[in-house]
């Protein structure tokens, strides 16, 4: 039986790997990613169950996404492609406690980058 093991990354240095920056103000900065799942499918999203340490790469920015997200009880999406937080959608976020992260990476790159970093992926 092998034995994973998970490195845990603190947020600010995620959004430092992915050239990215915080677009919430809620006060995650306590919270570590060990995991990692990208999807544009919200329906993908909700099959994960509750997994308060993963990071969900989408390039899908639209409020359906924060609400998804937080029906996964998930705590930290990255929006890739350049795709920007609508205020909604931040309002949302800081509500439930949600950091969002904007990158210019596609998915595949901030992906890559996370995996290389020690996050590993979900599945």
């Amino acid at each position: 039986m092998s034995v994973i093991i998970i490195n845990k990354m603190k947020l600010e240095n995620i959004a430092k790997l992915l050239e990215g920056k915080i677009v919430t103000s809620c006060n995650n900065s306590g919270l570590e990613v060990g995991r990692g799942f990208t999807s544009d499918l919200m329906s993908d999203v909700l099959t994960l169950g509750q997994c308060d340490d993963v990071i969900l790469i989408t390039g899908l920015a639209n409020i359906q996404t924060i609400r998804t997200v937080e029906m996964a009880g998930l705590y930290v999406v990255a929006l890739v492609r350049g795709k920007k937080a609508s205020v909604e959608m931040i309002a949302l976020a800081e509500e439930n406690g949600i950091t969002i992260v904007e990158t210019v990476f596609s998915a595949f790159r901030a992906s890559g980058t996370l995996f290389q970093a020690g996050i590993q992926s979900i599945f």
